[in-house]
């Protein structure tokens, strides 16, 4: 029979602790998911390059928030690349390329129409400024 794990108890003085926490002896894998801003570079249907404080782990899975003007989606992506991009001082910054994984048909739509408002992905696509006319012969 394994021994069981031994609760710890540490002394504090405000302790509100209901439970006591058990200690896992070799340790239990996890995750933790935490939200950071980032800054997008480049954005496309397919995915985005974007730079952050922290370097991105390849073939990961993220959840991407996106703020479209008035809308706000959470897409899945995989890190396709990150590598450094900028070093300086005590600063280090990380470009990472995130391909959009089984978008929704929502998510897309709103991408789509998001970069149809973005001036150079309207003439990317030889869409007209809404101002401008056509801007094909």
């Amino acid at each position: 029979m394994e021994p069981r794990p031994r609760a710890i108890f540490a002394p504090m003085e405000h302790d509100k602790r209901l439970v006591a926490r058990v200690e896992i002896p070799g340790g239990l894998p996890g995750e933790v998911s935490v939200l950071a801003p980032v800054e997008i570079r480049q954005f496309s249907q397919a995915g985005v390059m974007l730079d952050t404080a922290f370097p991105l782990v390849l073939n990961s899975l993220h959840d991407v928030r996106l703020e479209l003007g008035d809308q706000s989606i959470v897409v899945k992506g995989r890190v396709a690349h990150c590598s450094i991009a900028e070093l300086g001082g005590e600063l280090v910054r990380y470009r990472a390329g995130i391909e959009f994984v089984d978008l929704p048909a929502h998510a897309t739509a709103a991408i789509q129409s998001y970069l149809d408002g973005v001036p150079a992905g309207r003439a990317a696509r030889g869409i007209a400024h809404p101002s401008k006319g056509s801007t094909s012969p």
